[in-house]
């Protein structure tokens, strides 16, 4: 068995995040990638959210020229460069490159990024340690067992025809019943049968796996905090804020996850049935701001009002804000 390096525990770490976000928000570009598809979404990550000064290096280090909105063309022309990325979260391929692997994770939004903050937090003695419990090799001895008890359901299944071949009716149930419990003795007698040394090896090695998990579960700490970014909440660790975002950092909480800005246009439902209204707004400066739900500005903290005809003939009919068709 091969050992495991940290480079190899944080390949399956961002394959990991892949495989539990590639049905999720962007699913479009992460369901089945191209490296068009993930061209695209690298942009408007990096166009749409705060992006940090990290994210910004490997962005300039792998395709070679720094993130600026004036490129956006001779970025989506350069399709090639997300190939190994593309083939990386297929599987298909082990990128030799790390900053390929960075730039996947901040595509599937891999918080422990890049490579260098990962390998921080991952003890070489730790790593050391396990790869010593996984490459303890299995005793031949149990390769030969594991025969012999083949070998033995064979001639058990031979007897069984021979015994009962004249009541044919009972047949099928009789070697079932036979069979199954022979074969279960045989494997529990193995085991009890296997020497101390084995045992011990193989609780070592189910101790190594264990020891494993704990790790990459102590490595990937579960964000407790979020902060508003543009127009929604992102999670966030409580005491790493996204950079360059001065937004307050706030304790979790789920209902303003799902806390919107929105853009109000002219075929905007705003009102139920009834009149009421199911949208909110903000005024500061003569500047009109519209969200999905009541509550306060995530930025200057004033309180939602209510939608009303006025406020949207004014601020959107009158303007002629438009519906993109």
């Amino acid at each position: 068995m091969n050992n495991n390096t940290i480079e190899d525990l944080y390949k399956k770490a961002v394959i990991k995040q892949y495989e539990e976000v590639k049905n999720g928000e962007d699913y479009i570009y992460l369901n089945a990638p191209t490296r068009g598809k993930l061209n695209k979404l690298c942009w408007e990550i990096f166009e749409t959210k705060s992006v940090s000064t990290d994210d910004k290096a490997i962005f300039n280090t792998l395709l070679g020229f720094p993130f600026d909105l004036n490129t956006k063309n001779k970025f989506r022309s350069n399709t090639n460069q997300f190939r190994p990325i593309e083939t990386f979260l297929k599987g298909e391929t082990d990128p030799d490159k790390i900053e390929v692997v960075d730039l996947a994770a901040i595509l599937v939004d891999f918080q422990l990024r890049p490579f260098n903050k990962f390998r921080k937090k991952i003890d070489e003695e730790d790593l050391k340690l396990i790869n010593e419990l996984r490459n303890i090799n299995v005793p031949e001895k149990e390769v030969i067992i594991n025969e012999s008890l083949e070998k033995n359901e064979e001639e058990i299944f031979t007897v069984s025809n021979e015994d009962f071949v004249d009541t044919e009716s009972e047949t099928l149930p009789k070697k079932i019943i036979l069979n199954q419990p022979q074969a279960s003795k045989q494997t529990m007698f193995d085991i009890a049968d296997k020497p101390k040394s084995e045992k011990i090896k193989y609780i070592l090695i189910t101790a190594g796996l264990v020891l494993l998990i704990i790790i990459l579960f102590l490595a990937l700490p579960e964000k407790e905090c979020m902060q508003w970014s543009n127009d929604h909440y992102e999670l966030v660790h409580c005491d790493e804020p996204i950079a360059g975002n001065l937004n307050d950092v706030i304790p979790k909480d789920e209902n303003l996850l799902k806390f919107r800005k929105i853009i109000v246009c002219d075929t905007t439902n705003c009102f139920k049935p009834d009149g009421e209204a199911i949208i909110w707004y903000s005024k500061k400066d003569n500047i009109v701001e519209f969200f999905n739900n009541h509550g306060r500005h995530p930025e200057n903290h004033s309180s939602l009002k209510p939608v009303t005809n006025h406020i949207l003939g004014r601020y959107v009919y009158g303007k002629g804000i438009k519906c993109k068709e």
